[in-house]
Formats: C-alpha cells, sequence, structure tokens
C-alpha cells in the first residue's frame, strides 16, 4: 500500500536525524496541518537529511514554494543555498508553464538554474517546444540552447509540427514582452519559409520594436510589390512604421506612419513617398494627417488633411491614403469652444479633386470654405419652449482646376432660428414649431439670372411652421407561439412655407435628400441652407413592432407613410426645375423581422399609386445561425434613376469538421489521426449590376483554419472607371501565437472591411507580427 511523507522544513530541522531508517515512524506520525504560503514542502516515498542543511527526497518527490512545483523521483534540497537538484522524471509547474526533462538544478526563490533536455509548454504564450538545454535567468527570463518553438502540437505518428521555429538560441524575456531567436529558421510544413541571423518576437499582443514580417502583393497595374516594414515603439503612448518598399513597375518607395496619443492631443500621419515612378517618370506621393488637440478645458483644435501627387494617384495606388472619397480629398482645419449653452467654432475647409481626363468620368468640385465662422446654441425656457439658433458666416472659393464662370464664388452670413414648445406623455407627444432660415450673400461677380440679376448682392428670409404629432399605442399579445409586445405608432406632421423667389441666388452648399421612409417628413427636401422648397403638406404614417418582452429586442416592424400636398410646389428637387403637382406623393413601406431563427429579413419600398409601380425597392436577407457562417443578399433597383444591382456577400464552411477556432489555443495540427482536422471556409462579397450586365466590385477568397495555423487567399477587383478595373491578390498565413506572413495588403482587414457579418477565424491572445534584425 503507497503511503506518503509529507512535511514543512521547519519540522525536519526539529526532527533531525530521527528521521533517517524510520520510515513505518513517519507514516504512523498524526497528518500536520498544511503549511503556510510562504514555506517549502517537501512530500515522498522516503525522505532523510541533515538539518537546516540538506533533505533528500525519493520515490514521487515533491517540492512545492508558492506557485513553483518540483516532481522527481529524486530531488535533494539544500537549504542553506537555497538549492533543488532533481533527477528522473522531473516535471516543473510554475506560473502556468510546464517543464519535463531528465535534470534540473534550480534556486528555489530566484528561479535561476538550469533544465537538461527539457521539453516545455508555456501557458503565458500558448507555445511548446523542446531544447537541449533551459538556463533560467529568474523569473521573467530564459535562455534556451538549440529549442524549437510553436502553438501546434506534434503529429501523432510522425511527431512533426505544421509550423516550428527552430534556433541555435532563444531568448525569452516576459518583462520586456520579447522573444529573440539567434540562428532562427522558421518552417511549414517542413519547408524553410523564413531565416534570420537573429528573429524577435512579441511574447503577448503588446507592441515591440522591430522587423515586421516582408509583404508581397501585386495588381494588374503595379505587378509585384514587396515591403519590409520596421515598428519603431517609442513609447507607450507613441509609435511609428517605416516600410521600404519595391513595385516591379515603378520603383523603390517609402511607406510611413506615424502614431501618437496623449491627455490633451491624439493623431496619426500616414505618408507614401515613391520618388521616381518609371511608368510616369516623375515623383509621387500620398498624405493623410489626422490631429486632434484639447487646447483648453472647452476649446478643441482639429485638423485633417488628404492630398497626393496627382490625378491617377487613387488608380494606380489602390491603398490610397484612406479617403472613403478616393477622389474627393478634403484638407480641414477647425477649432470648436463648447460652454453649456453656446458653441463657437472656426473652420477653414479645402478640396483636392481627382479629376479623370476620360469623357464622362468627371466629378464636380464642391466648394472650399475659406473660412466658416459659426455660432450655435439651445436655450430652455420658461414655460417649456425650446429655442434654436445658429448663425455663420462663410467665405466659398472654387479648387484648383474649377473656372469661376461655372461655379460663382462670393459670401454668404445665414442665421437658421426656430422656437418650439413640446408637451409629450407616455403614450403621445406633439411639438409645434416655428422656423426661420435668412441668409444674406456679398458675390465676387454680378449674378446673371433671376429677379437679381445684374447685383452683386442679395438676400432673403423664408419662414415655417410646422406640428409633429406622434404616438405610442402598446398591448400584449401572442406572435409565433409567444408573448410579445405590439405597438401602433402613427405620426402626423404638417408643414407650411410660403414661397419666396430663389430664382438666380447661389448655391453654395444645397442638394437634395434622398427621398426614403424618414426623408419624407422632412420640412425642406434640401440640404444646406441656400435652398428652401415651398411646401403646404401633411404627411401621415403609422408603424408597428413586436418586442420581445424579455430582452426588449425588436422581432418584427412594419410602416406605411405617405404625403399629402395641399398647394403646388414650385421649389422642386427636379433638374430641370418643374413645379410638383402630385397631390399623394409615392407611398413608402417597410419591413424587418428576425421571428424566424438565425434570419433576418428586411424591404423598403417606393410604390407610385398613379403608375401602380414600385418605383425603388431595396430587399435583403441574412442567414447566420453560427460564429464564422452568414450569408447575405440584397436586391436593389431604381427606375427613377435607372438602376438593378444584386449584391451577395458570404462567410461560410466548405469543407472539414468543426471548426478548430472553437477549440483551445494550443490544439492539434491538421495531421491525420488527429481530433482536428482543419476546416475550409469561403468568403466574398460581390456587387453586380445587372442592367448594364456588369460587375461592379468583387471580394473572392478561401480561408483553412488548421488549429495552429490560418490561411487566406483573397483576391479583389475594382472598378477604376467606366472601362477601367484594377485586379489584385493577397495571401496571408497567420501562425497562431505566433505571427502573420503576408502576400498582399492584410487580406484579414479588407474581408473585415467589405464583408458584411465577417468575422476573423481566430483571435488568438498573442498573435502578432515578429522582426528580424541582421
Amino acid at each position: 500500500m503507497r503511503s506518503w511523507f509529507r512535511l514543512p522544513l521547519w519540522v525536519l530541522a526539529l526532527s533531525g536525524l530521527a528521521l533517517a531508517g524510520h520510515p513505518a515512524w513517519a507514516q504512523s506520525r498524526p497528518k500536520r496541518p498544511p503549511a503556510p504560503p510562504s514555506d517549502t514542502v517537501v512530500e515522498a516515498r522516503e525522505i532523510r537529511g541533515t538539518p537546516d542543511q540538506q533533505t533528500i527526497a525519493e520515490g514521487d518527490a515533491e517540492l512545492r514554494r508558492n506557485d513553483l512545483t518540483i516532481n522527481a523521483d529524486r530531488l535533494t534540497y539544500d537549504q542553506r543555498t537555497d538549492l533543488a537538484r532533481a533527477q528522473g522524471n522531473v516535471k516543473v509547474l510554475h506560473n502556468g508553464d510546464t517543464f519535463r526533462g531528465p535534470e534540473l538544478e534550480l534556486e528555489v526563490e530566484s528561479y535561476a538554474g538550469y533544465f537538461l533536455s527539457p521539453t516545455y509548454v508555456l501557458g503565458r504564450t500558448g507555445a511548446s517546444g523542446q531544447a537541449e538545454r533551459i538556463d533560467f535567468i529568474d523569473r521573467q527570463r530564459s535562455i534556451s540552447t538549440r529549442g524549437t518553438y510553436s502553438t501546434c502540437t506534434p503529429d501523432d505518428e510522425t511527431g512533426q509540427r505544421d509550423w516550428q521555429l527552430t534556433a541555435r538560441r532563444l531568448r525569452l524575456d516576459y518583462e520586456k514582452n520579447e522573444g529573440v531567436a539567434e540562428g532562427a529558421v522558421l518552417r511549414f510544413m517542413g519547408w524553410p519559409i523564413l531565416a534570420a541571423p537573429s528573429m524577435s518576437f512579441p511574447l503577448s499582443r503588446e507592441r515591440k520594436s522591430g522587423w515586421l514580417p516582408p509583404s508581397f502583393e501585386t495588381d494588374s497595374r503595379s505587378g509585384l510589390q514587396v515591403t519590409a516594414p520596421y515598428y519603431w515603439n517609442i513609447a507607450p503612448n507613441m509609435d511609428a512604421t517605416l516600410a521600404p518598399e519595391v513595385i516591379a513597375r515603378r520603383g523603390a518607395g517609402l511607406n510611413s506612419q506615424f502614431r501618437y496619443l496623449d491627455t490633451s492631443h491624439r493623431g496619426i500621419t500616414n505618408l507614401n513617398w515613391l520618388p521616381s515612378d518609371r511608368q510616369v517618370d516623375r515623383s509621387r506621393y500620398g498624405l493623410n494627417l489626422s490631429h486632434t488637440a484639447d487646447v483648453a478645458r472647452d476649446t478643441q483644435f482639429n485638423v485633417l488633411a488628404m492630398r497626393v501627387s496627382d490625378n491617377d494617384y487613387w488608380k494606380d495606388f489602390h491603398k490610397g491614403v484612406g479617403s472613403l472619397t478616393p477622389r474627393l480629398l478634403e484638407t480641414d482645419i477647425n477649432t470648436t469652444r463648447t460652454s453649456a449653452e453656446w458653441q463657437t467654432y472656426a473652420r477653414v475647409q479645402s478640396w483636392q479633386v481627382l479629376q479623370s481626363t476620360v469623357a464622362g468620368e468627371g466629378i464636380e468640385a464642391p466648394y472650399q470654405r475659406m473660412p466658416q465662422i459659426g455660432t450655435r446654441t439651445q436655450q430652455f425656457l420658461g414655460g417649456g419652449l425650446k429655442v434654436d439658433f445658429e448663425g455663420e458666416f462663410n467665405r466659398f472659393s472654387n479648387p484648383a482646376g474649377t473656372t469661376a464662370a461655372q461655379h460663382p464664388t462670393g459670401s454668404r452670413l445665414h442665421s437658421l432660428a426656430s422656437i418650439s414648445r413640446s408637451w409629450v406623455t407616455p403614450a403621445w407627444s406633439m411639438t409645434p414649431k416655428l422656423s426661420v432660415n435668412a441668409a444674406s450673400y456679398a458675390m465676387d461677380e454680378p449674378l446673371t439670372s433671376g429677379r437679381y440679376a445684374g447685383q452683386t448682392s442679395a438676400s432673403r428670409v423664408i419662414p415655417t411652421a410646422s406640428l409633429d404629432n406622434s404616438w405610442v399605442l402598446e398591448r400584449d399579445s401572442r406572435w409565433f407561439g409567444k408573448g410579445m409586445r405590439q405597438t401602433l405608432e402613427p405620426r402626423l406632421v404638417y408643414a407650411y412655407t410660403p414661397y419666396r423667389d430663389q430664382t438666380g441666388l447661389p448655391n453654395f452648399d444645397a442638394s437634395p435628400i434622398d427621398f426614403n421612409f424618414d426623408s419624407i417628413y422632412f420640412n425642406n427636401p434640401f440640404s444646406g441652407v441656400d435652398r428652401v422648397a415651398d411646401n403646404h403638406q401633411i404627411t401621415a404614417g403609422v408603424s408597428t413592432r413586436l418586442i420581445d418582452p424579455d430582452n426588449g429586442a425588436e422581432a418584427m416592424r412594419l410602416g406605411l407613410v405617405q404625403r399629402y400636398l395641399l398647394s403646388d410646389q414650385r421649389i422642386t428637387t427636379d433638374p430641370e426645375g418643374r413645379p410638383l403637382t402630385q397631390r399623394f406623393s409615392d407611398v413608402f413601406l417597410l419591413g424587418s423581422t428576425s421571428v424566424i431563427t438565425h434570419w433576418n429579413l428586411n424591404a423598403t419600398l417606393q410604390y407610385d399609386p398613379d403608375l401602380a409601380q414600385v418605383r425603388r425597392s431595396l430587399v435583403g436577407a441574412s442567414y447566420s445561425p453560427g460564429p464564422q457562417r452568414t450569408v447575405s443578399a440584397s436586391y436593389d433597383t431604381d427606375r427613377i434613376g435607372a438602376s438593378e444591382q444584386v449584391s451577395l456577400g458570404w462567410q461560410w464552411p466548405i469543407y472539414g469538421s468543426t471548426s478548430p477556432s472553437l477549440q483551445p489555443l494550443i490544439t492539434r495540427s491538421s495531421g491525420r489521426g488527429h481530433e482536428c482536422q482543419g476546416t475550409w471556409y469561403s468568403v466574398g462579397r460581390m456587387n453586380f449590376n445587372t442592367r448594364d450586365n456588369k460587375l461592379v466590385d468583387s471580394i473572392l477568397g478561401m480561408e483553412y483554419d488548421g488549429g495552429c495555423w490560418i490561411a487566406r487567399l483573397v483576391g479583389r477587383r475594382q472598378a477604376t472607371g467606366l472601362n477601367e478595373s484594377v485586379t489584385g491578390i493577397g495571401f496571408q498565413l497567420e501562425l497562431v501565437g505566433f505571427s502573420r506572413l503576408g502576400f498582399g495588403s492584410n487580406p484579414m482587414q479588407l474581408l473585415k472591411e467589405n464583408v458584411g457579418g465577417y468575422q476573423p477565424l481566430r483571435n488568438s491572445r498573442g498573435t502578432s507580427s515578429f522582426g528580424t534584425t541582421p
């Protein structure tokens, strides 16, 4: 029968030699309570030693102190030097790390010593491997000689790992969050894919300086592009990335990024520079700068600047400068002061317009504001009255390349004011409102048409009266076999704006608002200040919702709205200026539901009752039964603008077992006979113009999750003109818990930004780029 000897060392010191040769006495001794956490505890089948000097434990020996445990066949502990020596089936557990091997020598408190021929699993990084020898410097640092490092477990049959880093010398420093491998070779599926005299990598997601993996990309305009970025962790709140780049068809350049974050200021600057583009024989650059500073407690200063070297930059360098409108680049410098009731601001806004020399592909340039100065406030008066006011001065000028004849320039002083009173109860609300839009113009050249023709100044004042009444009625009901809360929400809006002749007045910032289910309630169909439509109208709508009372989630929504004109409208959004005489507007119908498990359905229709046809419609559906499983489709048709488009997006496993991404970080590789066989995913998005029978843009990709590594192959086709497009391809190999090696510009980021509902296959700790040094 197996028996144990378990004593704190202070007891051993008192018992001394009385223990030697008397195992039976030790076995019959009453069991003592557990030792305090700071004590060293030794357990074994047989223990002998010298008081205050040395303890020898044999047979399933174990030494414990705080978070350190040592198991071995034979264990010797010297109390004078705090040195433990272990031989035979040695196992060390420390701070989540596990080491196994034949021989260990370790200073227990300082955690300094060596381990011969160990295998290890590092709980802090999720990695494992083996070495000829590991030298422990302290609890945060170690050095492995001729070791390996990987987050894959060995194949059951061959003992090989899918990916593995081998090094002549491997230093791990948790304090600096750095691993350094000297004489390093990175192998994937047994093939060396990267080698360096010295290779560094982070041990967690925290940042560190070093060379990042080289990136390889190819597209139809520039050919092969090779980038070798260097990451510089300047300070905890500041970093920079410098990325030398070679483009096969163009030459060598430099991409750079600088970021900073402080309590009072923050910003980011991206600069891409190609000193000499061989294809066009000139220097090319792209700049994107963003800066925000809190000048005082209530004052903020902002700078946004986007500029490129030429009109074709957005076509030739599809990564561009990160603008949502790649042909319209903004520079905006502004400062804002906000108090309890007032906000004052000053702004300078300019544009760079990237025009095309191809007929029919030009774009209209917006005005620059040089400057814009204004103030706004919201005041609550007695009796529930509320006053809103905005006053603003603008100086409008044309961007470079726009002629004054096309866009007259000048200044505008305007004010928007309103007074309203709201009555609100849990069931209904009513808000009467009186508002005024006043503007005064000073033009650089005389106006050419309308009642103000030949004049350089003009002004007008336009009032509007409105009444907004809405209700929210609720009842408990039962739908789809479940108790629901159903609402009925009628809304009625009346608005009256008298006609004021605005013919010939400049239009600096007004444009038609998209006519839809929400904007039909607006009093003015124009955005901006310069155009105010006359109207005498009533808009009536009703919606109903089903709400789950358990969680407040909306299970279904249905809506219907229509506008009735009480008189003709003379100022309209019609390009030819024709008045609107149709008494009943188009009807908007809206519906959405998620009552079917894993499904979301939605539709919006614009129905013309006079023509008895649907003029615009948007119908969409998505199905998502679980993580990394989503399919969405939409159909958008517009008979007004003569367009018809079908969009399809998806991420779905197409082959393999349950996704390894749902399993622990350290998982078996995808070799035969393993629990995890790996999973193939298809992912992509396609937009197809069915009227022109043309693919507008598309992203197609494949992902493979092998447990300890993920591979992504993504191709993209993007239209850059009526008859032009750019095609590119990217590949990324993610070594889970270690690094991402890329061929292309971050395929995962491309998928996240362009495929609705996309979820990365793995959000593992420690997955980061590593660096190499010569």
